[in-house]
């Protein structure tokens, strides 16, 4: 088939990837412009932009997709599809109607639980034991398409980033199979439950400040909710530190939720609203990330001191 391809984060590159092994007509990439990165705030591409200049694809880099000259070009491509993923922008209808067998996304989610822009993340913070990967056609409303085939995916004691690479695969070898089954005129359509549906929102830095009286367990799904971004965090006589790493104690706790009982080579023990919680991995301002035991050869961690105060 002749496709579009529109994605702009490292989730998009494993579906390029498999678009171009199954040797579909790639006719353009449709990414987000570069933007700055890092401290010196070069100029950096999105991934899907270096990953598409490796196989000499035509890019684009539209600011805004619904752009009258914009959809032009696409509709003098006339792809027979336009695939999406995590591409940023909210596609308008005169670009939904060009494709002959319309625009498909993968999203990383069971839909239609976990719409929107962090799926992944929340699935973890409100502590699911199963996600997945949905490809669906495309319409107006955000991530409320007909849904084409799915893939379940087990998250374990996975944190975010782990679970991402993961899914990033996953969605790849659905997306392949998809379009096998759009091409021969066998993908299934079903309708979402709009009754069944939950919306994962944009993340901020703020979500990963931790909240020591909720449970044990509610604070160990955020830490890995969060990782690697925004990140879990907390403060110790005032200063902010990252917290990457943790486990759940289930002991019974009756002092302050906040408060440091324990600390050792295995880690610093922190009363919480229910059970207690190990913090094993940390990360204190100038300094890189570490294990507890590491940290404490060279500074020091004192018990009965409340964190988040």
């Amino acid at each position: 088939m002749k496709i579009v391809f529109m994605g702009t984060p490292d989730f998009a590159v494993p579906c390029l990837d498999e678009i171009v092994r199954r040797q579909h007509l790639v006719q353009a990439v449709i990414t987000q412009p570069d933007r700055p990165k890092g401290r010196g705030k070069k100029l950096a591409p999105p991934p899907v932009k270096e990953k598409a200049l490796q196989y000499n694809l035509p890019v684009y880099q539209p600011e805004k997709v619904k752009d009258p000259n914009f959809i032009e070009v696409i509709k003098d491509l006339s792809p027979d599809c336009i695939v999406v993923v995590a591409f940023g922008q909210i596609l308008p209808k005169a670009i939904l109607d060009i494709p002959v067998y319309g625009c498909i996304n993968v999203h990383a989610s069971l839909l239609p639980q976990y719409r929107g822009a962090a799926p992944i993340n929340w699935a973890i913070i409100n502590g699911e034991s199963m996600t997945g990967v949905t490809t669906m056609y495309m319409d107006e409303g955000l991530d409320t398409g007909d849904m084409i085939i799915k893939k379940e995916i087990c998250i374990y004691n996975k944190n975010a980033g782990e679970l991402h690479d993961e899914m990033a695969r996953e969605g790849a070898i659905l997306l392949g199979e998809t379009l096998e089954l759009v091409a021969i005129g066998r993908a299934p359509r079903e309708k979402q439950c709009n009754e069944k549906s939950s919306y994962a929102p944009l993340m901020d830095k703020a979500l990963g400040r931790i909240n020591w009286s909720k449970s044990a367990k509610d604070i160990y799904n955020l830490i890995r909710g969060v990782n690697p971004w925004p990140t879990a965090y907390t403060t110790y006589d005032g200063e902010v530190f990252k917290i990457w790493k943790a486990k759940i104690v289930e002991k019974d706790c009756k002092d302050q939720p906040g408060k440091i009982v324990k600390v050792d080579g295995s880690g610093i023990l922190v009363c919480t609203g229910q059970h207690l919680l190990s913090i094993e991995e940390i990360q204190f301002p100038n300094n890189k990330r570490m294990g507890v035991d590491e940290y404490l050869r060279g500074h020091m961690i004192h018990e009965n001191r409340i964190l988040g105060e």
